[in-house]
């Protein structure tokens, strides 16, 4: 299968990519600024998911040399932590520009070429965080709900042309993505916020640091990609408290369970 990937240059679209390469497929991956043409069997190609110019070309370039591609994996992402009232307007635009508008960008791109095949698989990476919002990660957390509504309404809107699209929600996985962070200054400067933020953040990055390899992950999508019947939904935490955390934020009153976070997360 011809398999598009973005964010295929660290963390899980390396491990992903890879791991399809194995398989057999041929796979292109996306990033801002690949190191080198081909990367582990894994063709690279320069593409920033916040320029739909820059998304057309990548996805126009793969076309012609291949004629289609029947899987698209929007994987490309990062994060922003701070407090929720002193997210500055840029970080919001960068945190949803980069997180959700880059997934709908290439979503558009590559559907006029599925759509008249009447097939094709579309995998959208939004995080346990997009089912319950994180402390101190809220713009992150919108993000990833936002990815989350969107792709249940495209999964209805394109079921008719033969295309799945399945959401894959990854609990905390040590991929680099904790030292790619960004972190609102304002937050730690803040004498009502800054002690409960180190709080939290070590409690969160120390989760992550902990957290599963990306290879368990790339399996999954692998299983996916090769499945005769997705589901359109895969949770995938690395723990008993992830999987618990899951569970329980949609059986709890909307204030019981925020307790139960901020006692988990030292706030």
């Amino acid at each position: 299968m011809i398999i598009f990937i973005t964010g295929a240059s660290s963390g899980f679209g390396r491990a992903i990519a890879a791991h399809l390469v194995r398989r057999g497929h041929t796979v292109y991956g996306t990033s801002r600024a690949p190191k080198s043409g081909i990367t582990d069997g894994v063709q690279m190609l320069r593409m920033d998911v916040r320029s739909p110019e820059s998304v057309d070309a990548a996805v126009d370039s793969v076309i012609r040399r291949e004629g289609h591609i029947d899987v698209l994996i929007n994987n490309a992402g990062m994060g922003i932590a701070g407090a929720a009232e002193l997210a500055s307007p840029d970080d919001i635009r960068l945190q949803m520009e980069t997180n959700f508008i880059g997934c709908t960008n290439v979503c558009r791109a590559v559907l006029r070429y599925m759509r008249p095949r009447r097939k094709g698989l579309i995998i959208n990476i939004s995080s346990i965080a997009g089912i319950f919002s994180i402390p101190y990660q809220g713009l992150y957390s919108a993000s990833k709900f936002a990815i989350e509504g969107y792709s249940q309404a495209l999964a209805i809107e394109t079921s008719r042309f033969g295309i799945n699209v399945v959401i894959v929600a990854p609990g905390d996985f040590n991929t680099g993505f904790t030292s790619a962070r960004r972190l609102c200054p304002e937050t730690a400067a803040s004498p009502d916020y800054s002690a409960s933020f180190a709080r939290v953040r070590a409690n969160f990055e120390r989760d992550e640091l902990r957290g599963g390899s990306p290879d368990m992950l790339a399996r999954r999508i692998c299983r996916i990609i090769e499945s005769r019947r997705p589901r359109r939904r895969y949770v995938v935490p690395t723990s008993a408290a992830q999987w618990l955390a899951v569970r329980l934020s949609g059986l709890l009153p909307r204030r019981t369970f925020g307790w139960i976070l901020k006692t988990f997360y030292s706030m």
